[in-house]
């Protein structure tokens, strides 16, 4: 089955083609930071006016670089939610669109869950069961999971994701946007042994998350080191103490998840997965408890169609089908999910 993804969740519009024989066959991103970067962060009418403008052409540059026609798709697959509204009714107009006119089930997929099953692109995939850290600008959740569509939340972020915290963060140190990695390549400058931040929510048991408290932390600390004059040396140790705290909490959160479900296999998705001194520091964790870790490649950290494309083959091949009409889901619970074919 050949179908193609199309991810217009936020900021970045994503198509890919994939094939359950022969494994991803094209795809392509467009990022709008340049439109966006004025402004300090994502404006949702200008990011839904641009998926207008690119989420075709980039249909027919994959079918292109595929060597393939719409008589060769099989099935369209898009991002139903969550995400700004705007931006997600683009992408499912579409796809339910060119699926109607190929003459092709259609099928609605959950952005996490095509986080979740990224690494399910590469070589080794991971095997069911495991245990999944989704982290990214809007989320920051562990989920063990034991298959397609089986979920089950071990803990999620109760104030800011981690992303967030990073974008806020580089904000503060006056660095842009995007601001996450800015503020690594920052971090990479900095002095680790200079300050010591918090590692939040560390000293108590459960899996929850909480960074709000770790970003204002990083504001006083910048307060008393010079605020807004503070000299390129402070901000960098700063930077390197914020993002040391954020990687070992993660570390210690997937730890725990591990011995609580007494599984032996992480899977990390998500923007924030493509950050260095995590995979560092997870690889690490896992070693030492004979575990092992699964990532997608770096460009399949962020949002794209491929793992759309991916998730959405598993549904149709269940059977799962969308009616003519369709929806866009802004917030959607990721273990209300159904399990394909049930």
């Amino acid at each position: 089955m050949r179908v193609l993804g199309i991810e217009t969740s936020c900021d970045e519009t994503g198509l890919a083609l994939y094939d359950t024989d022969s494994g991803l066959l094209a795809h392509a991103v467009y990022s709008q930071v340049e439109l966006h970067a004025g402004f300090g962060g994502v404006v949702p009418e200008l990011a839904s006016r641009d998926h207008v403008q690119k989420t075709l052409p980039l249909a027919r540059q994959v079918l292109a670089e595929a060597g393939l026609d719409s008589a060769d798709i099989d099935g369209v697959a898009y991002t139903a939610g969550p995400g700004l509204v705007g931006a997600l009714l683009v992408g499912a107009a579409i796809g339910r669109a060119l699926a109607y006119a190929w003459g092709v089930p259609a099928v609605g997929v959950h952005h996490m869950e095509g986080h979740l099953l990224a690494p399910m692109l590469e070589e080794p995939a991971p095997q069911f069961p495991f245990v999944a850290l989704l982290v990214s600008g809007g989320h920051t959740m562990l989920v063990e999971v034991d298959g397609v569509g089986r979920y089950r939340l071990l803990g999620e972020s109760l104030d800011d994701a981690a992303g967030e915290a990073f974008d806020k963060t580089a904000k503060l140190l006056d660095l842009g946007y995007p601001g996450g990695p800015a503020l690594a390549a920052l971090a990479e400058r900095g002095d680790p042994a200079r300050f010591r931040f918090p590692r939040p929510m560390t000293d108590r048991p459960g899996l929850d998350f909480s960074f709000s408290g770790l970003k204002t932390f990083t504001l006083n600390t910048l307060r008393e080191h010079g605020g807004a004059g503070a000299g390129k040396a402070e901000r960098a140790d700063i930077a390197r103490a914020f993002e040391e705290a954020v990687v070992d909490t993660l570390a210690i959160k997937c730890r725990r998840a591990l011995e609580r479900t007494g599984l032996s296999r992480l899977v990390v998705a998500g923007g924030v997965g493509a950050n260095a001194r995590l995979r560092a520091r997870l690889a690490e964790a896992a070693s030492r408890m004979g575990a092992q870790v699964f990532y997608p490649r770096p460009v399949f950290c962020t949002d794209n169609g491929a793992m759309i494309a991916f998730a959405g083959s598993q549904r149709l091949i269940a059977g799962e089908r969308e009616p003519l009409s369709f929806t866009a889901l802004p917030r959607w619970s990721l273990e209300s999910l159904e399990v394909p074919g049930l």
